[in-house]
């Protein structure tokens, strides 16, 4: 008898052991583990704020001048090839010329090489040359055949300078073919580097080809600057190897799921300190404009390196020690909310399913251990009832007198919002109040600096793109002479708008103003003649802006070759991360551009913007200048904005355009706003983990106890009807299955009594016959 019993104590501790797997004992476990990893979360990861002497932000940035500087001379390197191949594609398509006649256009047009030359190609004779001398020794004219014999390739000189080979093909018939070569540097083209800075292309092995931003000897003029020059050289030379080495992996290796922006290998490199300085490096390998395509350029694996050395700042090192306390407070609100739950919800809830098992098991000796709060003391008084039920007490006497009703107002939903409520102090400081950045936010003067550097770097870039396409125009001008056909001008045409996407439609403009020929889209200029004297006009069709673009046609007296630019062109140029939201205006302040969404032709959305657009068109000595400011606005808005006008030569000169960027400060890695962030993020953390876990403890124990609890007391009121059905395998579920015993022990129970009641009239009808 003792063994069977024994098994059966084995079993129902089996079962109640199996309500670990669902129940009220999970939520309560997960969120002790959930606060424990935040608290070692919050210790830590706020520790760490602010213990480099660089912010972050300032490495991000020399990454993206090195980006700026890959896209710049790939941009300028594919351009060169393709106007090289474009031109000779042109000259072969017309009659006949000379050699010189070839290169005396070309030069004309375009100033971009350092020397041209035409060779023929069978007998390698140098036909014509202008500018320095072309490498040609390094060619192997028996390989001009193959299937890369045309690849553009890089030459180093004799006295160490690298130059860039490109080829096209002149080709007539009845003539023999011509090799047309031209030679460029690798300088890069437009890219503002401002003070200190330095920035280098290098190869495949690390080997610098070219540099910018350094002294030359002859401007070396104390002992102090040929030591700092010195310096920055052998860094060049040390951080070039290690960046060309890291441009060598895959870019989906290297960037974060989901990272946009650079579609190439990119990164920053961080030097050791040397008397209060650090080296900060930015890499990047240059990258074809779409993600897996590549271009002339990209083939010729260059990797493009900018170096700054920064003054550390070691005043905005921020103490770990709030980390440590947030951490410790959180482990005491933890510990007590745990408390709390185990001791007044957890530890009831147990009990009650230990007495109620006992009493379906008709253990009726003992009263039965009630607790004190919520809806577990109303079941525990329910048993109570029901256990002087199951001896014999009826229901009705109990109605009339129970001493136990009234137990338990305080619910479980109470002490769980408590609970939540506990938890809330921690975290609603976090994501409120502490660790706020506010106004007195230090912005590292080389982010401001480099807001500006990076937005002159766009405006030449833009300027750049401008004179580019008029120089094509020009180009396609000096071939169309009186004797080409319509036709001849339109398949010209045609194959330049398939060259070159940055036009909407191409038509030459006869001097009474009619279209002689056309490519792309309908012309939107106004029917009237082409200017004199303005190569790239603004026109506004409807709300929209138009870039036209006029260059003569020579041969063509009074006739002009017009293109008009995909404002989209205009736009791909302003897409950069980094530098917020950019903005291209006119001269009266209108937006053209933008690399966001914008109206065109609106103002600036800022009467601050507005006023450093205008300030920085003021001349101050030979003409304006670019500047950066720190915005300070209301409460915690710290804007950092440039400003640059669209300055330089070219056909782009008077339309007296100016790039505006800004962007908000807290968008940037700076200690301040890490801190502030990351104490936020932990706060948010707390909340979480609070509602999760409260929640699910909510939805599956307290309103399933609840309830239970009204289940429980009309059972011992005297329901013997409704089925107690439980809705989870938990301590609920085995409570609600034990009232469902009890409630059919109390059905035999009144069966037996009411059998018994009518055997005793039975006997009393028969005595009284008798």
């Amino acid at each position: 008898m003792s063994a069977s019993r024994t098994k059966r104590r084995q079993k129902a501790r089996r079962r109640a052991d199996m309500s670990l797997l669902g129940g009220i004992r999970p939520p309560i476990a997960a969120l002790s583990a959930l606060l424990l990893a935040l608290a070692a979360l919050t210790a830590f990861h706020l520790g760490k704020v602010g213990n480099e002497s660089v912010p972050e932000a300032v490495r991000t940035s020399q990454q993206y001048f090195a980006e700026d500087g890959a896209i710049a001379m790939r941009a300028s390197l594919d351009e060169s090839i393709t106007d090289l191949s474009r031109t000779a594609t042109l000259f072969n398509a017309g009659a006949p010329v000379s050699a010189d006649t070839v290169l005396d256009k070309l030069g004309n047009v375009y100033q971009k090489w350092r020397g041209m030359a035409v060779v023929e190609v069978k007998s390698g004779r140098l036909e014509a040359q202008r500018g320095e001398n072309v490498p040609l020794t390094a060619l192997d004219h028996t390989k001009l055949a193959e299937a890369n014999g045309l690849v553009p390739r890089m030459v180093r000189l004799e006295n160490g300078e690298t130059r860039l080979l490109t080829f096209a093909v002149l080709s007539w018939p009845g003539q023999p073919q011509k090799l047309l070569v031209a030679s460029s540097s690798l300088r890069f083209p437009g890219v503002s580097l401002g003070k200190f800075r330095a920035i280098a292309v290098t190869d495949s092995t690390g080997q610098i080809l070219s540099s910018d931003g350094l002294a030359n000897d002859e401007q070396i003029q104390s002992d102090e600057v040929k030591e700092e020059t010195e310096r920055s050289r052998k860094q060049l030379k040390k951080y070039a190897k290690v960046a060309a080495k890291k441009t060598k992996a895959h870019p989906l290796t290297t960037k974060e799921p989901g990272g946009g922006g650079f579609r190439g290998v990119s990164g920053s490199l961080l030097g050791p300190s040397d008397d209060g300085e650090r080296t900060v490096v930015g890499y990047a390998g240059l990258t074809g404009p779409e993600a897996g395509k590549g271009t002339a350029a990209t083939a010729l694996g260059l990797t493009v390196i900018s170096l700054l050395n920064v003054t550390e700042d070691r005043t905005s090192l921020i103490d770990p020690f709030f980390g440590i306390v947030a951490a410790a407070v959180l482990l005491a609100i933890g510990l007590l909310a745990v408390s709390l739950l185990l001791g007044t919800v957890q530890k009831p809830l147990l009990q009650l399913f230990l007495e109620s098992r006992r009493l379906s098991r008709g253990d009726l000796n003992r009263p039965v251990n009630r607790p004190k709060y919520g809806e577990a003391a109303r079941i525990g008084t329910a048993l109570e009832r029901l256990r002087r039920q199951l001896q014999g007490e009826p229901a009705e006497a109990q109605k009339a007198h129970d001493p136990g009703r009234g137990r338990g107002r305080i619910g479980a939903r109470a002490l769980l919002a408590t609970c939540g409520a506990l938890l809330l102090l921690w975290s609603a400081p976090l994501v409120l109040l502490l660790n706020r950045a506010g106004e007195s936010v230090g912005v590292p003067q080389t982010i401001v600096h480099d807001q500006r550097e990076r937005t002159d770097t766009m405006a030449d870039r833009v300027r750049r793109a401008l004179n580019e396409g008029h120089a094509d125009l020009t180009s396609v001008g000096s071939l169309i002479g009186p004797a080409t056909t319509p036709a001849e001008m339109t398949g010209i045409l045609e194959r330049t708008l398939g060259q070159h996407q940055r036009y909407e439609s191409l038509y030459v403009l006869q001097a009474d103003g009619t279209v002689t020929a056309k490519a792309g889209a309908a012309p939107r200029r106004p029917q009237a003649k082409a200017p004199v004297d303005e190569p790239v006009v603004l026109h506004e069709a409807g709300n929209a802006p138009v870039i036209i673009e006029f260059a003569a046609a020579p041969g063509l007296k009074g006739a002009s070759v017009v293109g008009e630019l995909r404002i989209d062109f205009l736009n791909s140029l302003l897409k950069r991360p980094g530098l917020g939201e950019i903005r291209v205006i006119d001269e009266k302040q209108r937006v053209i551009g933008g690399n966001n969404g914008y109206l065109a032709f609106s103002q600036l959305p800022d009467e601050s913007l507005r006023a450093l657009a205008a300030g920085t068109n003021q001349k101050v000595g030979k003409g304006p200048r670019p500047s950066s400011v720190v915005l300070r606005g209301d409460g915690e808005d710290i804007t950092i904005a440039a400003a640059v006008p669209m300055a330089g030569g070219g056909a782009a000169k008077p339309l007296a355009w100016t790039v505006v960027s800004w962007q908000p400060a807290k968008g940037l890695a700076i200690p301040e706003y890490n801190l502030q962030n990351r104490t936020v993020l932990a706060g948010l953390l707390g909340l979480t983990a609070a509602v999760a876990c409260l929640g699910w403890l909510h939805i599956v124990v307290i309103r399933a106890l609840r309830e239970l609890a009204q289940r429980a007391e009309a059972l011992a009121d005297g329901d013997r009807r409704t089925v107690l059905y439980p809705r989870h395998h938990d301590e609920v579920g085995a409570v609600t299955r034990s009232l469902e015993v009890i409630r059919q022990q109390l059905q035999e129970l009144r069966k037996r009594e009411a059998s018994a009641t009518a055997g005793l009239s039975g006997q009393a009808a028969t005595a009284g016959r008798n």
